[in-house]
């Protein structure tokens, strides 16, 4: 079962399965049940016409999306090696406890082929390419996107208390194209690759897989909701596990692809 978001012109709307649903659905009614209550929800509403007007970002305006931190060995050894303060990278790889922050409010959230952008002042920035699961108001994962954490390296390697300026900026998060329904257990090994052109040429392929993760996606929503509601549901970038090298950085005008599993998300810079 697959979900997007579409700009028609009567406002947005969602599709199932490349169909419109009614148009009073609201993906906040799904995630306020339980997972299994959210799928047969999904699964039961009538769905109309073909879906084609052009795509939104999948998720709600109020909805939030948070993010995770050096959940994969690569990037632990970039940020170790981009930071001053070098150990609090190897600390919380290790620790029980993961790295979460707060990334974007769903109405700042750039959808496919809509522009990402990088910071101004900011010399070294990248694409995160990530796993987003889709979780319920009980923490429950429902299902995945494709998501964009763009970074501002140089901001947070200066010091990481810096972290919430190299990450959260106008246009510094997408999500598409739309939401895959899976079972969590489906996560375990869904390959991940990164794709970035520069007028007519690649001049970045990277590939990963879930496989890689330190933590599962399921440990990391539980430790997000430990004292943290979620009515509406919510969306956790799982961290990224392909770090372009060191002398990259974003440009205005590069093109970022990012395939998760089934899903292939495309923005441009600007």
């Amino acid at each position: 079962m697959y979900l997007t978001r579409h700009a028609t012109p009567g406002g947005p709307r969602w599709a199932r399965d490349g169909h419109y649903l009614p148009a009073s659905f609201n993906l906040r009614l799904a995630l306020e049940l339980p997972a299994a209550a959210a799928r047969e929800l999904l699964a039961v509403l009538p769905a109309g016409e073909p879906a084609t007007d052009p795509p939104l970002a999948p998720l709600e305006p109020e909805q939030e999306v948070w993010a995770s931190g050096v959940t994969y060995l690569r990037s632990r050894d970039a940020r170790i090696a981009e930071s001053l303060v070098k150990d609090v990278y190897d600390l919380v790889y290790e620790a029980e406890r993961p790295e979460l922050f707060f990334k974007a409010a769903g109405w700042r959230v750039a959808g496919p082929g809509e522009p990402i952008r990088v910071r101004r002042d900011s010399a070294w920035n990248v694409p995160e390419p990530e796993l987003v699961v889709v979780f319920t108001r009980t923490l429950e994962i429902v299902g995945y996107t494709a998501g964009n954490d763009v970074s501002s390296r140089s901001i947070e390697g200066a010091n990481p208390l810096y972290l919430p300026q190299a990450k959260i900026y106008d246009g510094a998060t997408a999500l598409g194209p739309g939401i895959l329904i899976h079972e969590s257990s489906e996560f375990l090994a869904l390959p991940i690759r990164l794709v970035i052109r520069r007028g007519d040429a690649v001049i970045f392929t990277g590939e990963t897989s879930t496989a890689q993760m330190k933590r599962s996606p399921d440990d990391l929503v539980r430790w997000l909701g430990r004292e943290l509601a979620f009515p509406w549901g919510g969306f956790l970038m799982t961290g990224t596990g392909i770090v372009p090298p060191d002398d990259f950085t974003l440009q205005p005008g590069d093109c970022v692809q990012i395939t998760v599993g089934q899903l292939t998300l495309e923005n441009a810079v600007i």
